[in-house]
């Protein structure tokens, strides 16, 4: 089957959507399907053009048995709602010319990677000239997640007019995806067919991220100390994840002296957050580390923090969770109940209400305070991953639905 997979984002960028659209094509190309890939320069989560790379060339490359095409990508300095547009734009029309020239190889089917959605339109007419069927992906709504907060420019007006165009692109895909069951129902709540949908969260390889036993190589060459409680938000530093509670919540637990908290990451509020850290004595940051020390940094932390404020509730679901889980190590969430997030890490970890930073210094001490809580939950997150998201099924069943699009009578 050829597979013409478009987005944004792809490895080398280690974190988020380019990490598990990389895993996707390198697993499509292992079971012997003929896969190409159009995507952009690599430049997150750090926000600049990764060295090897030149932002407005077209480049060429093999990656484990990949073709994957390069295209212009202009990345702001600051990134803002306006800015961000333009950011979008970029890519969405400097992929057409890309587009095109796939047109001689007919791909079965073209697979559209959001974000980013701006380049569905393009994709979903690629699609109709090439006679291959149309899936769009949705690993973030980001239109919605934008509206709510905040980060759209234009007022209501614009919001409206871009919530009717993004119902009727969605409608013309042959079929489309998304990650958490909140957002396929959210796209059901869109006019979608529940025949034309497919649930396909993001996964976790459970053999290369599980509890270490021994000693910890990361958390020796740190020089952490054994007896130090690690506090660790690893992720992305921007707006929707509401760091600067997290701060809060470093600041009116300084005095004790037995936790240390590290951010490990980048985004485009880090140097904002370093500001406001400064004279903190129990806080520590990182940069993004490379995949072959992931599992390492994971079990590192003897408490993970996952943020999530309360208006992006349900219109993303953190990645990051399953690696969490994964390793075996105790989470925190702040998430409200009814949401999915909320409702997985109620039954596996500690949940907390969104921007309640007393909540969450009470939560971090009563864990602190119970090593034997600690091991419990980590007990019962990795059971949850292992049997939830396990990458070799879930990359098997996306692989089926693929043959099944492109080949209905199968």
């Amino acid at each position: 089957m050829r597979i013409l997979i478009v987005g944004l984002n792809f490895p080398p960028e280690p974190v988020s959507t380019g990490k598990y659209t990389g895993e996707l094509a390198a697993c499509l190309a292992a079971q012997r399907h003929n896969v190409r890939v159009i995507t952009a320069p690599p430049y997150y989560p750090h926000w600049k053009i990764q060295d090897g790379y030149r932002a407005w060339r077209y480049q060429k490359e093999a990656w484990q048995c990949v073709e994957v095409q390069r295209c212009p990508l202009w990345v702001p300095r600051r990134p803002t709602g306006f800015t961000r547009l333009i950011h979008l734009a970029t890519f969405a029309f400097s992929s057409v010319p890309a587009l095109i020239a796939q047109l001689p190889w007919k791909p079965d089917v073209v697979l559209c990677i959001a974000p980013a959605l701006m380049n569905a339109p393009f994709v979903l007419a690629f699609a109709r000239l090439s006679g291959a069927k149309a899936w769009l992906h949705i690993q973030d709504f980001e239109l919605d997640a934008a509206i709510k907060l905040g980060l759209l420019p234009g007022g209501k007006w614009l919001a409206e007019l871009a919530e009717r165009f993004e119902r009727a692109l969605l409608s013309g895909f042959d079929h489309l995806s998304t990650i958490s069951q909140r957002m396929l129902a959210h796209l059901h709540n869109k006019g979608l067919a529940p025949n034309k949908t497919s649930l396909f969260p993001n996964w976790v390889d459970t053999n290369q991220i599980y509890p270490i036993v021994d000693d910890n190589p990361l958390r020796a060459h740190l020089g952490l100390p054994t007896d130090q409680l690690i506090v660790l938000y690893a992720g992305t530093m921007g707006k929707k994840q509401g760091l600067e509670n997290l701060l809060e919540t470093v600041r009116s637990l300084q005095h004790q002296t037995q936790i240390q908290f590290i951010l490990c990451g980048d985004g485009v509020i880090r140097s904002e957050l370093e500001v406001a850290a400064q004279g903190l004595p129990n806080v520590r940051f990182l940069p993004v580390q490379p995949i072959e020390k992931l599992n390492q940094l994971l079990n590192m932390a003897d408490i993970h923090i996952l943020l999530q404020k309360a208006d992006a509730a349900d219109l993303v679901m953190p990645s990051k969770l399953s690696g969490m889980l994964a390793s075996g190590r105790a989470v925190i969430a702040t998430a409200s109940p009814q949401t999915e997030l909320g409702q997985i890490v109620r039954e596996v970890g500690c949940l907390v209400p969104p921007d309640d930073c007393d909540a969450l210094a009470e939560a971090i001490l009563e864990l602190a305070a119970s090593p034997a809580m600690r091991i419990e939950l980590g007990k019962k997150g990795r059971e949850y991953a292992v049997k939830n998201w396990d990458s070799s099924a879930i990359l098997t069943q996306f692989e089926k639905k693929l043959l099944e699009l492109a080949n209905p009578r199968l």
